[in-house]
């Protein structure tokens, strides 16, 4: 076979590429966008009111009688996953923390707040574990990076 000749079995590059990126790319965009809110959500409105000690936070880690450590540790932790959503290698493993944190504040919604907003936690878990789920691919080179040093 000569280099100029397509095998007839072979689908011409421009019709699957076309296929493939028309229906990727508004998938992959749509993704993006909830990285950033979600981002958006977890250092603004969750992160920043327990780094500030506003006194809503203060006030609800009192109730659960955990004191300001426990509300700055978590607010850091927020704050940290929110940035690590926007990183692409560490994307999947920061949703991945975050779902575990709102595993916590389910239980914590359900036994010190008698459920009031305990559905709000896992609201927030469906999009993470989303992005956990679809990001995966970046896990492996994290760990080749991290095994690397």
């Amino acid at each position: 076979m000569s280099e100029t000749t397509v095998p007839a079995t072979s689908t011409p590059p421009a019709a699957s590429d076309g296929l493939l990126s028309g229906c990727r790319r508004p998938a992959r965009i749509a993704l993006r966008s909830v990285q950033v809110l979600l981002a958006l959500f977890y250092g603004v409105a969750s992160a920043l009111p327990k780094l500030i000690a506003h006194p809503s936070a203060v006030e609800s880690f009192d109730r659960i009688g955990w004191g300001s450590g426990a509300m700055y540790t978590i607010g850091v932790l927020e704050l940290a996953g929110a940035a690590a959503l926007l990183i692409p290698v560490l994307q999947s493993v920061a949703a991945l923390a975050l779902s575990a944190l709102m595993v916590g504040a389910f239980v914590v919604q359900l036994t010190a707040f008698d459920g009031q907003n305990a559905a709000t936690p896992l609201i927030l878990m469906a999009p993470l574990l989303l992005i956990a789920w679809t990001r995966r691919a970046h896990n492996g080179d994290l760990l080749r990076r991290a095994l690397r040093r």
